[in-house]
């Protein structure tokens, strides 16, 4: 099928974004909310093989459940405080949570009539989920007896009458809300007021085990799956034995994630955050999913046993379960995926990483002092990068010191087995382990440990920052000299990731970087009271300071009739001062254009405030991620002017809250391999949606005479693999 033929769903206006059309900002909340329905608009698109629009499916609902667990945990606590003052968007807190249950009961819909589209088409293709009422006689009876081996000893009843109390539900966790009661005996007359009450129990379904279980049949045969909790509700009796089941529904509790404090103890910020996840399994909850054939008063027994609002009830269509639907994604069907993409070795690194033995390590270090290397990921290997950048250090002789900062990797991170090995080379290993990273605490914390019992310096963060730079320094002996090496990136150190985000990173011995770098790891691991830098912008020291003169010299040049423009990449548009400068810098005759992936606070295309901002974002295979800021300087040639890339999104807490590092981009190789970026984007007709002025995104359609191997048809994730294959 060709992309002009696409077939996209129509996308209605769901709710204003605004609650004052007068506002100069969106609703950051509701903002959010449209893009996930950006997410979910990929499982809506035919072009797409149907297991990766399965994917889509599952990411929407994923990231919907973080949405509940930050955002609207957040709402939740601003509207029990009292709190109704009219926020820069026009709304109160209490008119932002009712706009956002709106939007997402609307969301959930379209994500169930996207099931129920998607998954006759599965069946098709030869992969059915069937529904246990509907399994022959044999397949029932297949089932039954795994269930009886491999399900039956996990399940735990809980009962609730006077002398058990009504359970704890965990956080996401999926379970069955049952009401039993003895049967009524035969022949006997019974007065409907004499009928005894039916008691309550729950039933957690085990994470643990697949959520699909897949049928026998034959080789090469269709793959036939049933849920496991069809076949678990289908087999109550040996759970609930003499009783009669008067209702069974199927229930999810959502739970707030809590507020991160800034004012943990920071003398023992180890246990502080142990204490605090402990704290987290017990947070309020913000959201309850029910079955849709849930009595009206179960629903209120639970809402009232849970203690939640009725607004906070919630629908879940049968199939809905992420681990379900991830599951399905990654059945080994390659013909309804998209063909696997095998990242390639950076150009600058493939003679280098031919080295063999003692050689390897220096040769890796020779290649960087050559030239800057622009690593640009997922198009180019991560593994081959900076995975060995640091394996590279800790193995050469010549090298001194090891620092690194930790945010999010992988629980068998290879950046973890390298600090270790370097530490008992005899090397000094410092990393700053961010103990405060979103849902990644635990493992942080685990790491922390494990580093420091290896003989690893580790440092846990600044007191009231969260420590969100992507940095790493090596110090080495070169000819009775000390030479230092960085890499600094856009993304984290995790080497998952970086197969699915797009991401940079810049491998450099520039002095005056590395020298930068030497500063801020003193500050982060030492006692530095006052911060300094030559060319880093660090937040919340010199970022916001830098961005915002960089913006007004914009603005001067256009009125002074110089070439003008302000090019920027981020996830997310937040911060309102920067905003501001922005809607100045555009009423000056700057010409701006913003690629942000996610939610955008700031009003392009407004007229006489934002005339001359473009809002773009780009979905689709991979998930955008880095950060890149063009200024033009005055000079025409793109290739000139400024250039950064960052860890930092202009958001507040990025400026202000937390410790992060943008680095100047000098080499021009570099340079046009990031203007190559922001052109794809700019081109796209396969990817891009534009941000209207009323909040709602526009998807670019494709003209009908453009050349199937343009870029416009490609889309951006397309032209940027075959750019790397070249």
């Amino acid at each position: 099928m060709s992309h002009a033929a696409r077939k996209i769903s129509p996308r209605p206006a769901l709710v204003s974004f605004v609650g004052d059309p007068d506002a100069r900002f969106f609703s950051r909340d509701l903002s959010w909310l449209e893009f996930n329905r950006r997410v979910l608009a990929q499982a809506g698109d035919t072009t797409i093989p149907l297991l990766e629009r399965v994917r889509f499916l599952s990411i929407f609902t994923s990231n919907l459940d973080e949405f509940f667990m930050k955002r609207v945990g957040l709402i939740k606590r601003q509207v029990h405080a009292g709190m109704d003052q009219v926020g820069p968007d026009g709304f109160t807190p209490r008119q932002q949570l009712n706009a956002c249950r709106e939007f997402v009961a609307r969301l959930q819909r379209e994500h169930a009539a996207l099931r129920a589209a998607i998954f006759p088409q599965l069946e098709q293709h030869g992969i059915a989920v069937l529904r246990y009422a509907d399994l022959p006689g044999k397949d029932r009876e297949w089932a039954d007896g795994w269930y009886k081996s491999n399900a039956f000893p996990a399940l735990t009843p809980l009962a609730v009458n006077p002398t058990h109390r009504f359970p704890f539900i965990s956080n996401l966790s999926e379970n069955l809300a049952i009401l039993a009661q003895p049967p009524a005996q035969s022949g006997a007359p019974i007065d409907p007021e004499d009928e005894p009450e039916p008691s309550f129990a729950r039933l957690k379904f085990p994470p643990t085990l697949n959520q699909l279980v897949r049928l026998p049949g034959k080789a090469g045969g269709p793959q036939r799956y049933v849920r496991l909790q069809d076949i678990i509700r289908h087999n109550l009796d040996d759970l609930f034995p003499g009783l009669d089941i008067r209702e069974q529904v199927t229930f999810r509790v959502t739970r707030s994630s809590g507020i991160q404090k800034d004012d943990l103890d920071t003398v023992n910020l180890l246990q502080s955050i142990e204490a605090d996840l402990k704290q987290r399994r017990f947070a309020r909850v913000v959201r309850l999913e029910v079955e849709a054939s849930a009595s009206a008063d179960l629903r209120r027994w639970l809402a009232d046993k849970l203690s939640i609002e009725p607004g906070d009830v919630f629908e879940m269509p049968e199939g809905s379960s992420v681990q379900a639907l991830a599951e399905l994604a990654e059945i080994d069907r390659p013909d309804l995926k998209f063909k696997p993409w095998k990242p390639v070795v950076p150009k600058r690194l493939v003679q280098a990483l031919a080295a063999t033995g003692e050689k390897a390590p220096a040769a890796f270090f020779a290649a960087i002092r050559k030239q800057d290397i622009l690593v640009h990921h997922p198009y180019e290997s991560f593994n081959a990068s900076v995975e060995r950048f640091i394996a590279a250090a800790a193995n050469d002789p010549d090298v001194l010191t090891i620092k690194q900062t930790l945010y999010r990797t992988t629980p068998d991170s290879p950046f973890i087995e390298s600090l270790m090995r370097a530490a008992e080379n005899g090397k000094q290993v410092a990393c700053l382990v961010e103990l405060r990273a979103r849902f990644d605490e635990g493992r942080n914390v685990r790491f922390a440990r494990q580093l420091e019992k290896a003989g690893v310096h580790v440092a846990y963060g600044v007191a009231g920052l969260k420590t969100h730079c992507k940095t790493s320094l090596v110090v080495r002996r070169e000819r009775n000299a000390l030479r230092c090496y960085a890499h600094l990136g856009t993304g984290n150190y995790h080497p998952k990731t970086a197969q699915l985000y797009t991401d940079a990173g810049l491998l450099t011995c520039d002095p005056d970087i590395t020298g930068d770098l030497v500063n801020l790891f003193n500050f982060l691991t030492g006692l530095a009271a006052t911060q300094s830098y030559a060319t880093l912008l660090v937040a919340p020291f010199t970022m916001r300071q830098k961005f915002t003169a960089l913006i007004e010299r914009e603005a001067d040049n256009a009125k002074r009739g110089l070439p003008a423009r302000i090019w920027a990449k981020v996830n997310a548009m937040e911060d309102r001062e920067i905003a501001e400068r922005l809607y100045a810098a555009s009423q000056a005759g700057v010409k701006i254009d913003l690629v942000c992936r996610g939610f955008c606070c700031l009003r392009p295309g407004v007229p006489g405030l934002s005339d001359n901002i473009r809002v773009t974002s780009v979905v689709g295979r991979f998930l955008e991620h880095s950060r890149l800021f063009h200024f033009a300087a005055g000079q025409a040639d793109p290739l000139d002017g400024d250039w950064y890339m960052g860890s930092a999104d202009w958001m507040y807490r990025n400026l202000s809250n937390r410790v992060e590092v943008a680095v100047p981009v000098n080499d021009k190789e570099a340079r046009a391999r990031l203007h190559r970026v922001f052109e794809s984007h700019q081109a796209d007709r396969r990817c891009a949606w534009d941000l209207t002025n009323d909040g709602n995104y526009v998807r670019r359609t494709l003209p009908a005479d453009a050349a199937p191997d343009s870029p416009a048809a490609l889309g951006s994730f397309e032209t940027l693999m075959r750019d790397a294959m070249e």
